[in-house]
């Protein structure tokens, strides 16, 4: 993976904080039902729900709604990609090696879990677990990346 595609090592803690604010805004909606906090904002609906299908809106017509998962799910996902495509200070190929088996790793496990809840889950789950899909290739990117860093640098003075 060339490092110009990657953010400078500045970024990572800004990501981190946006993600962990992302994350922790994400529980807080999960176990109070998505109810609260409640922003109740007026959004434009492009595409919306009538009679059960979902529809273009056609009437241009403003509607309210609480925009509090949108932004954990917004804060998330840039926290994530800044988190996971920032530079380490010390760059190299090793941690280029590293960070491309990562993601082709994280990829691999992300869809293996899809193909599980494809067969298994159902209904109105089914919809929760393709919400929680969309972070789960950055999660397990970041775990793996880390966990792997972690391990070589570790192996690395065990040998010094």
């Amino acid at each position: 993976m060339k490092s110009r595609y990657l953010f400078s090592h500045k970024f990572k803690p800004v990501g981190w904080f946006i993600f962990l604010v992302g994350v922790t805004l994400g529980v807080i909606l999960m176990f109070n039902d998505f109810d609260y906090p409640n922003w109740e904002l007026k959004v434009y609906p492009l595409i919306g729900e009538e009679k059960g299908f979902l529809t273009f809106n056609p009437k241009f017509e403003w509607s309210t709604n609480n925009i509090a998962d949108e932004l954990a799910a917004v804060l998330i996902i840039i926290g994530g990609i800044l988190v996971c495509f920032s530079k380490t200070k010390d760059e190299d190929e090793y941690i280029s090696k590293i960070r491309m088996e990562s993601l082709i790793w994280a990829t691999y496990i992300n869809y293996a879990v899809l193909i599980l809840a494809i067969f298994f889950v159902f209904e109105m789950s089914f919809f929760n677990v393709m919400i929680y899909n969309m972070f789960t290739l950055l999660l397990f990117f970041i775990l793996r990346f880390h966990f792997v860093l972690y391990k070589s640098k570790k192996s690395f003075s065990n040998e010094e």
